[in-house]
């Protein structure tokens, strides 16, 4: 089972043409293992998975796979509104040597609780790797609940979630309601701290892409049962999940990895916009107030 603080990381691009920079990926996934992350999304949500081509998508992942070289686990995102790209996908992922997949409900389609019982159950059928659920009804406008959750659980190879609703009421329904090899992750930095003292297993993290050693650290607290000291750390990055969510994510957290020195500035693909001027100083002001950025 992956535990700890898995990053759902970025995709630098190079600025004008926003190809992507392949060496800043090797860059990035080096740099998160010396800090301690447990465990890489590659090209998740956060990873722009919606404006990448699918050679693109899977090259990614690839290179990342070939980067770690066993060192981290390499989590896939593989997800699609349609069920049949959502295989294909997977499949290929697992082709690429991925670990994992990470599938986001299907967006727009807005597919009933029985639609997203097959859908999963269908990918699950199809390919022979470990899948974690993804339910983000914010961006998605599809909200998977946790009676859908318990009965995916049963599959052998739907081995977690993703659950991003902020709503710990629904984890605390999850986490009992499935079995207890099942993995529950919080996709929300907020209140990931409270879900992995719950139960939960870790938290699929954007502000790990510019804290790393930090949530690797307060994930490590909370699975230890230190509420004490996880909450200590959380409090020091509170501002950091918050204003990491000034616009619409990635593009704070595309900013403030550029900012780092990790990538070049201004290179995230439409529709999606460069960080506005005006938002650049509060998020500067809480990356140094968490002592991420000098």
């Amino acid at each position: 089972m992956i535990t700890g603080s898995i990053v759902a990381m970025v995709t630098p691009m190079v600025p004008e043409t926003l190809a992507i920079d392949w060496p800043a990926l090797k860059k990035l996934v080096d740099w998160h293992i010396a800090a301690g992350t447990d465990a890489i999304v590659a090209v998740g949500t956060t990873g722009e998975s919606a404006t990448l081509n699918v050679d693109e998508h899977l090259e990614v992942v690839k290179v990342c796979v070939q980067q770690a070289a066993g060192r981290i686990a390499i989590i896939a995102g593989t997800g699609a509104n349609s069920t049949s790209e959502a295989i294909e996908l997977t499949a290929a992922a697992k082709a690429c040597g991925a670990d994992a997949c990470l599938l986001v409900t299907p967006y727009y389609n807005k597919p009933t609780q029985q639609g997203l019982y097959l859908h999963y159950k269908a990918i699950a059928q199809a390919v022979a790797i470990p899948q974690i659920l993804y339910n983000v009804p914010g961006r998605t406008a599809c909200d998977m609940l946790a009676e859908t959750v318990c009965q995916l659980a049963q599959l052998d190879n739907i081995v977690g979630i993703k659950e991003a609703t902020g709503d710990l009421d629904r984890a605390r329904e999850i986490i009992a309601g499935c079995p207890s090899d099942f993995a529950v992750y919080s996709g929300d930095d907020a209140t990931a701290t409270e879900l992995i003292l719950l139960g939960g297993k870790g938290n699929i993290s954007v502000t790990a892409n510019i804290a790393p050693r930090h949530m690797h650290q307060l994930c490590a607290a909370a699975l230890a049962g230190d509420a004490e000291r996880a909450r200590a750390l959380n409090n020091e990055v509170a501002t950091l999940h918050e204003v990491l969510f000034i616009e619409s994510n990635p593009i704070p957290v595309k900013w403030a990895v550029a900012e780092m020195g990790l990538m070049a500035q201004d290179t995230i693909r439409l529709p999606l916009t460069p960080l506005s001027a005006a938002c650049r100083a509060e998020l500067k002001a809480a990356m140094q107030a968490a002592a991420v950025l000098s």
